[in-house]
């Protein structure tokens, strides 16, 4: 069984008798400490007050899967079996023992799996196809930048606080790929502007008085503001990972990859060729495959051959064969693909 991480809160509510097997995986730290606590708390009110901890390091012996998960108390209580494995691969003999464990499972006690982030071939890989048969999954990965305002107003509603849609905007970009930040900067606001009875408001200038600029930016998030046409955002990007010593070359690198898959998928869908063959063919898949969409959608043949003359110039004042500011280059890349699409000039009439 999948359950979706907003999900956890419900299924956990209520007395209703847990599963026997949990398991958590994803790219967001916060999130997966979170939903462990909470099933370990949930556990705890339903008796299970036994509680033992694996962790899977080189060298494991699994047979301790067996004789940990089938100790009894000596007082009958339930026990919770806290299995971690932190690369995410438990090898030959471990993926044996999950799909053996998996299927003798015990009402009198539980375990929680906790991985970290997995590729979509660990996610078909026969240990995990059988903890998901036989369990509750639940995959937390970090809100995207244009769902993280909802997400903020979730936790401040927690502490009985709210803020409009600017306020949580602001906030949304300054802890963006930061979630950890994100969640001490909401509980700062609880503690400078502590509320009665009845949710209080933020303005965004408290917001902006109380909350430092901690977003965190990679080159994925760069690929991104670029594909979605967002200057504002790519020109902060761009500047966090100047300041903060980001390589050149791997920058120019990251847009050049993004600007080339735009250039070729021009190329074949005005030869006519479905633009979801091509897709597939370039081996795009999931989110970056609707951000394609997206930029193509204002971009024709003309502009993405500009496009990859001038990141070919940058390339060339970055080696220092032409003058230049190459990160100002990349900003003006940026403005011209994110520019809208142009109107055709509509055909005479007689």
């Amino acid at each position: 069984m999948i359950l979706k991480g907003d999900a956890l809160a419900a299924h956990l509510e209520g007395g209703r008798p847990l599963a026997a097997l949990y398991v958590l995986h994803g790219d967001e730290p916060l999130l997966v400490i979170e939903a462990g606590d909470a099933i370990r708390a949930a556990a705890r009110q339903r008796g299970f007050t036994e509680r033992d901890v694996l962790t899977v390091l080189p060298g494991f012996n699994w047979g301790e899967l067996f004789s940990r998960g089938g100790n009894l108390s000596l007082f009958g209580d339930k026990s919770l079996l806290d299995l971690r494995i932190p690369s995410g691969k438990p090898g030959r003999d471990g993926s044996e023992a999950l799909q053996r464990y998996c299927g003798q499972l015990a009402d009198d006690s539980l375990m929680l799996v906790t991985l970290p982030e997995l590729n979509w071939q660990d996610e078909k890989s026969a240990w995990f196809t059988a903890l998901e048969k036989a369990g509750v999954v639940i995959k937390l990965n970090a809100p995207r930048l244009n769902e993280l305002p909802a997400w903020i107003a979730g936790r401040l509603a927690r502490q009985q606080q709210r803020a409009s849609r600017d306020a949580l905007h602001f906030l949304a970009e300054r802890v963006e790929g930061n979630l950890l930040a994100a969640h001490q900067e909401i509980q700062k606001l609880a503690l400078l502007y502590p509320t009665g009875r009845e949710a209080a408001e933020l303005t965004l200038e408290q917001i902006k008085d109380a909350v430092l600029d901690v977003a965190r930016y990679d080159l994925d998030s760069l690929r991104e503001a670029l594909l979605a046409g967002d200057t504002g955002r790519m020109a902060r990007i761009l500047d966090a990972l100047r300041q903060s010593g980001e390589a050149l070359p791997l920058v120019i690198w990251a847009v050049t990859e993004e600007v080339r898959a735009l250039a070729t998928l021009s190329q074949g869908v005005a030869a006519g060729r479905p633009l979801d063959t091509l897709l597939k063919e370039a081996r795009v898949w999931g989110p970056r495959q609707g951000m394609l969409k997206q930029a193509l959608g204002r971009l024709d043949g003309d502009r993405t051959t500009r496009a990859l003359k001038r990141v070919a110039r940058i390339d060339r004042i970055a080696k220092g064969i032409e003058d230049g500011d190459p990160w100002l280059e990349l900003l003006r890349l940026g403005m011209e693909i994110g520019a809208p699409a142009r109107r055709r000039p509509m055909a005479a009439t007689r």
